[in-house]
């Protein structure tokens, strides 16, 4: 996936979570999306191309690592906890609105229960 992809695939799938707010704390061109204030992605052309990055569970990110070149340690963030999408290589859509959904889930886990847009629990899945 090249870049303007990337970048308008991930800001495509936020726009659709509830509570998700777009920021510019950074200047303009540094996309941050929150939830409840919490940044759960960030796009940026910081590394000379567009980037997207993301929370993930430590176990998930290293599984990514290795199965994607695409996918580095978080850029400028915690290593462990998160992970940052280079275009190019075999990501593709569907994987990409997964990784983002993710990242927003373990944001909301984090928030107390008062204000969470959603069950993490429930979110997403659906019966039958």
């Amino acid at each position: 996936m090249d870049g303007t992809r990337l970048h308008a695939h991930a800001a495509a799938r936020a726009d659709e979570l509830p509570g998700a707010a777009l920021e510019h704390p950074f200047g303009p061109e540094h996309e941050v999306y929150k939830v409840r204030g919490k940044v759960f992605m960030l796009l940026s052309a910081a590394v000379g191309h567009e980037i997207v990055t993301l929370k993930a569970r430590p176990a998930d990110g290293a599984v990514l690592r290795e199965a994607y070149p695409e996918v580095s340690p978080g850029y400028h963030m915690n290593k462990r906890h998160w992970i940052t999408l280079s275009p190019g290589g075999t990501l593709d859509a569907a994987l990409l609105a997964d990784l983002v959904t993710e990242s927003y889930l373990l944001v909301v886990e984090g928030l107390p229960r008062g204000v969470r847009p959603v069950d993490p629990e429930t979110f997403g899945r659906r019966e039958g």
